[in-house]
């Protein structure tokens, strides 16, 4: 009796595990079928990328392997990544180093660019200066807004921040501002006499980042300007890129430490102590190449005891046409070219118009 219960039991557990068999049996037969057809694609991409590899190379009977196939495949991504770069790089180049007289055509329909952004370098305590130039030749409100978008000349004074920001002197150019809208605020600049080198690299950076304009021009705060000459003058230097206009000259490098102007790295100017061929003088003009060469280096470009020297600097090394312009040499600051007042000597600025100046208060630019 008890031999036929086990024998029972038995078969019933046996009967019971037959589809629990079934079902791995056919697990199995499809995950090999599985791994088999993932081998046989694998197989094909092998042959297909063996005849690649002999159709380019011309070898014929060339072999490889699976992580060959993968450097191919991963080479062939960054050649396509490589070449969208290099097209881009070409199209940055372009761009910045060479100058683009057609998109100031009119009747194109496009916005004409800029044709030059002057910068009037002034500082704390010099409103008379900037009132001066507001009256003759700046202009203001929408008097400025028509010069920039008829004639393509933008006009700002540049200036930084006070050591104690924040402070009265501070206040003041924010009162200022608010009421013409024609500064352009370094905030990250301290204004300081030994610090002008530093503050003229910082607004050419930030004129060629918010102005896409063919010239960048930096002018002192006591100079006149007059704008038809200025014209003039700049669109027949349109055709040359990478253009630095102004004064040439090679100033003296002075190495005593007591001198207003001391040069700290005077012994890299040789025994001559005379500095590079730079644009000197009250005002100097750039291209939009060299303009966004400095905003692109200014991390890296230095700057020496002038302003005019260090922006003379950065351009030793490049491809750039020095125009000397007479016209900004303190020789020909005659009635209709340049003069400069002093305190010395009174000095009335006469327009068109007749008009009077305080003395000692603005030079003439042409």
């Amino acid at each position: 009796m008890q031999s036929r219960g086990s024998n029972q039991r038995l078969s019933a557990m046996l009967s019971g595990s037959r589809p629990s068999t079934l079902l791995f049996a056919m697990f199995s037969i499809v995950a090999a079928i599985y791994v088999a057809g993932r081998l046989w694609q694998d197989a094909q991409n092998r042959i297909y990328l063996i005849k690649e590899l002999d159709r380019i190379t011309g070898q014929g009977k060339s072999a490889i392997s699976v992580a060959d196939s993968l450097k191919i495949i991963a080479c062939k991504e960054q050649q396509k990544k490589l070449a969208a770069l290099e097209m881009e790089l070409a199209a940055a180049r372009h761009e910045g180093f060479v100058t683009k007289p057609s998109s100031r055509a009119s009747g194109t329909g496009l916005k004409k660019r800029p044709l030059v952004v002057i910068g009037i370098h002034t500082s704390f305590g010099q409103k008379r200066n900037r009132d001066a130039i507001r009256k003759v030749w700046m202009l203001t409100g929408a008097a400025l807004k028509k010069m920039e978008d008829e004639k393509g000349i933008v006009v700002r004074f540049i200036i930084g921040r006070s050591a104690n920001q924040g402070d009265s002197l501070d206040r003041a150019i924010i009162n200022e501002n608010r009421q013409t809208n024609d500064f352009i605020i370094l905030n990250d600049h301290v204004e300081a006499p030994e610090e002008l080198p530093k503050k003229t690299k910082l607004f050419f950076a930030h004129a060629a980042d918010n102005w896409d304009a063919e010239f960048y021009a930096k002018v002192n705060d006591d100079v006149y300007v007059n704008i038809d000459a200025l014209v003039t003058m700049l669109e027949a230097h349109l055709q040359v890129s990478r253009t630095y206009i102004g004064c040439m000259k090679s100033g003296e490098v002075f190495s005593d430490v007591g001198h207003k102007w001391y040069e700290s790295d005077w012994w890299k100017f040789g025994d001559g102590k005379s500095y590079f061929r730079y644009a000197s003088g009250e005002m100097y003009v750039i291209s939009r190449g060299l303009a966004k060469f400095i905003s692109i280096n200014r991390s890296l470009i230095r700057t020496y005891a002038h302003d005019d020297a260090s922006v003379g600097s950065w351009f030793i090394g490049l491809n750039v046409e020095y125009v000397h312009e007479p016209k900004f040499c303190c020789s020909s600051w005659t009635s209709g070219i340049v003069s400069r007042s002093s305190s010395n000597v009174p000095f009335y600025l006469s327009v068109s118009s007749a008009t009077t100046y305080p003395k000692g208060h603005l030079a003439q630019f042409w």
